[in-house]
This record gives structure tokens, C-alpha cells and sequence, in this order.
């Protein structure tokens, strides 16, 4: 369930404006790499993008668990 609430919330994110900042900044070194070293360079980025992904959900999951106990030890 929480899973479900984080994916649901995600798509609430708005990063247009780091997209952006990304894209002047990557575009140009692309283009100075060659075929391979763009295939690395995209493979490297999948890498961080997923992992990023990954501690992003566990730290919502953590919050939300902490959450969760508080209420329950103000309940009690």
C-alpha cells in the first residue's frame, strides 16, 4: 500500500526546470563523446536515476512507517 501511495504521488513532481538545466548541460558533452562512450555515459545514468529512485521510495516508506508509529504513540 505504501508503494501505491508513493507511485501515485510521484507523478505529482514537477522537474521541468532541472529537465532543462540537464539538457544544457548534457547535450553539449554528448556531443563531444563517441558512440560508445554515450552508450557508457547513458548506462551510467540509468544507474544513478535508479538508485536515486530506489532511496527516494525508502525514505518515503521510512517516513511514512515513522509517521504511522507517532500516531500510534500519541493514541496510546
Amino acid at each position: 500500500m505504501i508503494d501505491a501511495l508513493y507511485n501515485y504521488r510521484q507523478g505529482d513532481i514537477h522537474s521541468a526546470e532541472f529537465f532543462d538545466e540537464f539538457n544544457k548541460l548534457c547535450i553539449p558533452f554528448e556531443d563531444s563523446m563517441s558512440e560508445e562512450q554515450i552508450d557508457v555515459f547513458h548506462k551510467l545514468l540509468d544507474c544513478v536515476s535508479e538508485t536515486a529512485a530506489a532511496e527516494m521510495r525508502a525514505a518515503y516508506k521510512a517516513s511514512f512507517k515513522d509517521g504511522a508509529a507517532m500516531m500510534q504513540e500519541i493514541k496510546e
